[in-house]
């Protein structure tokens, strides 16, 4: 179980030194605003209790002294706290009324960080062994400081869950307004986490043996932070993010429209403006618009050789239980290779396609079009592969 527990605290540390490093790539731009050198600071204490964590569980002792790192992790998760009360205040209220609660936040956390290091000295802390600090072992100080601490964090978590919903529906940002709804989830995680750790800490003072479920507050724990980190990075990243997944999207499509046009090219070559290749990577959104230009421009090329009387290539497909749409897509698919193979003979049929466009398609919306060809372009590499 020990080798979880590092586990989730080296991912709860990995994943708050990469949030910091990435806000501090924006230090030269951003550095006089105080909302984000309060996140910045958020961030250093984050980084310092999962790294005081990830410590702890490999040593008794740190800079000499025996459980340091375990009251360490426990003072600056308490500072951590405040902190994102903190930003939370900065992001979402106006600046007199934030600096003020600001303050009770502040006197509040030098309250419970002293009153942790009492009771931690008093309880003979770093003389004990580090296990104590986890369950409490029934000793009854140890016990009373474990609790203050999971108050410390439980009380934060509830507060911040409590206003991201009201703040998130105020602002007029859609980033902030991610980044709430983000925080209160993280919030939610984190409250878990501090009530499998209350449930660890009392069943061992019944001496009650709950074995591995002792990892779940290990678990929500990271699960936490790991949100938390995307919560307070959010809003520089989400359009970038956007932009790469819209990439990939179109790549995506670019790449399952490839059978069909390369058919089309190669029965009407008159189709393709420019050499095919001759577009960089960097071009894909014009790649994509050439590609689904050429494949109607190819298909229009096809319309003479498409029989009218032919029956509904679809309707097998549809009694087999597929949609409305595919049962579509799968009729014009098959349409594009009786007709390509219809080309390739020479055979124009007496009943053909030779006028009118796309059966209803609304070729504006250029979305909605790469989607629906996307479709036919999908049943027709079937039918290819099983002809």
């Amino acid at each position: 179980m020990n080798t979880t527990r590092t586990l989730c605290f080296v991912i709860a540390a990995l994943s708050s030194y990469a949030a910091l490093v990435y806000r501090l790539f924006q230090v030269r731009r951003s550095w006089r605003d105080n909302a984000y050198r309060t996140l910045v600071v958020t961030l250093l204490l984050q980084c310092l209790t999962f790294t005081m964590g990830a410590i702890a569980m490999g040593d008794g002792s740190f800079l000499g002294v025996g459980n340091l790192a375990i009251l360490m992790m426990h003072i600056s998760a308490v500072a951590f706290c405040v902190a994102a009360q903190i930003i939370l205040l900065r992001w979402a209220v106006p600046t007199e009324e934030a600096a003020r609660k600001a303050r009770y936040w502040l006197i509040t956390g030098i309250a419970l960080s002293v009153l942790l290091i009492v009771l931690f000295l008093v309880a003979d802390g770093t003389n004990r062994p580090a296990t104590d600090f986890n369950t409490g072992s029934g000793q009854p100080l140890v016990l009373i400081y474990l609790l203050v601490f999971i108050v410390s964090q439980a009380v934060p978590c509830v507060t911040i869950f409590r206003q991201c919903g009201p703040y998130a529906r105020m602002t007029g940002k859609a980033s902030l307004r991610q980044a709430l709804r983000m925080l209160s989830v993280a919030a939610v995680i984190l409250f878990l986490y501090c009530t499998c750790r209350t449930v660890n800490i009392l069943t061992a003072a019944w001496g009650i043996d709950i074995g591995v479920w002792q990892l779940a507050s290990n678990v929500f724990s990271a699960l936490g932070i790991l949100t938390l980190s995307l919560s307070l990075t959010i809003s520089s990243w989400e359009a970038s993010a956007a932009k790469l997944l819209d990439w990939a999207r179109s790549y995506r499509s670019y790449r399952a429209l490839y059978p069909l046009w390369r058919d089309l090219y190669e029965a009407s070559p008159d189709i393709v403006l420019e050499p095919p290749g001759s577009a960089s990577v960097s071009d894909l959104n014009y790649r994509l618009h050439r590609r689904v230009i050429e494949i109607r421009d190819g298909w229009r090329d096809l319309r003479p050789y498409i029989d009218r009387a032919a029956p509904d290539a679809g309707a097998g497909e549809a009694d087999g239980g597929a949609s409305e749409e595919h049962r579509q897509a799968f009729a014009e698919a098959a349409q594009i290779r009786q007709a390509l193979d219809a080309k390739r003979a020479g055979t124009i049929p007496h009943h053909s396609k030779d006028a009118g466009d796309f059966d209803d398609r609304d070729t504006d919306n250029f979305s909605a079009e790469v989607a629906w060809l996307t479709k036919v372009a999908s049943v027709y590499r079937k039918l290819s592969k099983a002809g």
